[in-house]
């Protein structure tokens, strides 16, 4: 049984580079960059990106007037308007295809999830087609 915190098929190489995509596509698309930012594999199929304190200054506010569900709301509308980016990233940087993608986020704990379903390594389809 593969270890559910790392997998050899994703080097921490690898990793570490989705963790800086997702940093830099937060900070373009959300104009400011998650405070925390890590990424692992769980088991052999499904990456994990844990990003700690998402929210912009103008959703933090909202929060603080108990608009969070309003902020969720907004944050999985433009998450799912947005998969493709977040999925191009993880394919190209992995060379594994993205089966699934699943965002969501959480207040207090301030932190947002972002789940992709891989491909197996082992099936022939899995990798990512060449650009």
């Amino acid at each position: 049984m593969a270890d559910p915190e790392s997998d050899a098929s994703v080097s921490d190489d690898v990793l570490a580079a989705v963790t800086e995509a997702m940093i830099a596509l937060h900070a373009r698309y959300h104009g400011r960059a998650p405070v925390s930012a890590r990424t692992r594999m769980m088991g052999d199929d499904m990456l994990a990106v844990m990003l700690g304190d998402p929210y912009t200054d103008v959703e933090k506010t909202m929060i603080e007037l108990q608009r969070g569900t309003t902020v969720q709301e907004t944050r999985s509308a433009f998450q799912t308007a947005m998969q493709h980016k977040f999925i191009e990233a993880v394919e190209r940087l992995s060379g594994r295809n993205v089966l699934a993608f699943i965002s969501n986020q959480h207040i207090a704990p301030d932190i947002e999830i972002e789940l992709f379903v891989l491909k197996p390594a082992h099936h022939p389809a899995a990798q990512a087609t060449p650009a």
